[in-house]
């Protein structure tokens, strides 16, 4: 007997790219398919056009974010496997089909995410190019065992998701790596590139560095807690890479305090985060050739900039905060039950 699915789409104002990716989810090679979207007081029609197109429409009582809206789908869902998947992320044909097959095959596996393409789902700037192949890049070269959860494209066991509980609906930034954080205590979770999706990225950058900061501050007190770099996208690596690049704006002052030749300190951090994650730009190089590859290199220094400081910002917020130090606790009750 097939295992049943709910795919579980939490959207808000999704309109420009939910046809296209509740396209994709009619077009999986997997059945039976439950397809649940959880709209989260959207303004712009996607809930009539999701009804339109044959999926169910949920409802949330007022805009509380992806969490929450998950946490309704799931609620609702009748599938024995939960597969979850952003508005904007258009899944191949044989992503369901690969995500269940993985979870089959090994029963220690609480979740399977999925690897999006280099490719972004709707062009819209050069910028978001970078942040397709970035993306993806982090994402292949992390395939296999990793630490919190890519909810963006993903597939949880329902029994497994009812043991953990649901995401914590007071998140709205990173309710994922809370959530992967509570899974692998009991579970393993898996990245796979077996299970692929297009995603409609940011197309501005000032956008995603406002995001980045907000995430990045906000998992400091996790990360605290855990006293470990996450398996996957975060390695040690990556966050030298990060305070290269930080120490690289700072050590700019060099000359004038101490008298050393100006260029030094800076280029020798500037090559070592660029060294942290060499792979990458290899990858870049091969793909789009010297000239995007210069554009890319100066964008990625901006986000490695980003995340620096909003380590910095995030560990000052835990030393004098304890509010911020108790951000990832449990909270006392959390109902979920269908309305």
């Amino acid at each position: 007997m097939s295992t049943s699915v709910s795919v579980i789409i939490p959207s808000y104002n999704s309109a420009r790219t939910l046809n296209l990716v509740l396209r994709a989810v009619r077009a999986q090679t997997y059945a039976p398919l439950e397809v649940l979207v959880v709209d989260d007081h959207s303004t712009d029609g996607s809930d009539a056009l999701a009804a339109s197109l044959g999926a169910r429409v949920l409802r949330t009582p007022a805009n509380g974010g992806c969490g929450a809206a998950r946490n309704l789908g799931a609620a609702h869902a009748r599938g024995n496997v939960l597969f979850f998947l952003d508005a904007d992320v258009a899944p191949r044909p044989d992503a369901v089909a690969n995500a269940v097959a993985a979870l089959a095959a090994d029963p220690r596996l609480g979740a399977v995410c999925g690897v999006e393409d280099p490719v972004p789902l709707i062009r819209d700037s050069r910028f978001e190019e970078y942040r397709s192949l970035q993306y993806h890049y982090w994402s292949i070269s992390s395939g296999g065992r990793i630490s919190f959860l890519f909810p963006n494209i993903c597939a949880i066991p329902a029994p497994v998701f009812a043991e953990i509980g649901p995401f914590n609906p007071h998140l709205r930034q990173t309710e994922e790596v809370d959530y992967g954080h509570r899974l692998r205590q009991r579970y393993e979770l898996l990245l796979s590139p077996a299970v692929r999706g297009r995603h409609d990225h940011d197309d501005r950058l000032g956008v995603l560095l406002r995001k980045l900061f907000a995430r990045g501050r906000l998992r400091v007190p996790l990360y605290a807690r855990s006293r470990r770099f996450a398996r996957g996208f975060e390695t040690p690596a990556r966050a030298v890479a990060s305070l290269a690049a930080l120490g690289a704006l700072v050590s700019v002052a060099l000359p004038l305090v101490l008298g050393v030749p100006w260029w030094l300190a800076p280029g020798a951090l500037v090559a070592t985060s660029v060294a942290c994650d060499a792979g990458m730009y290899r990858y870049v190089l091969e793909r789009r050739g010297p000239a995007f590859t210069a554009y890319f290199a100066a964008v990625h220094y901006l986000v490695n900039l980003t995340i620096a400081a909003a380590a910095a910002v995030g560990a000052l917020q835990w030393l004098c905060s304890g509010a911020f130090r108790r951000l990832y606790d449990a909270p006392e009750s959390v109902t979920v039950g269908p309305a």
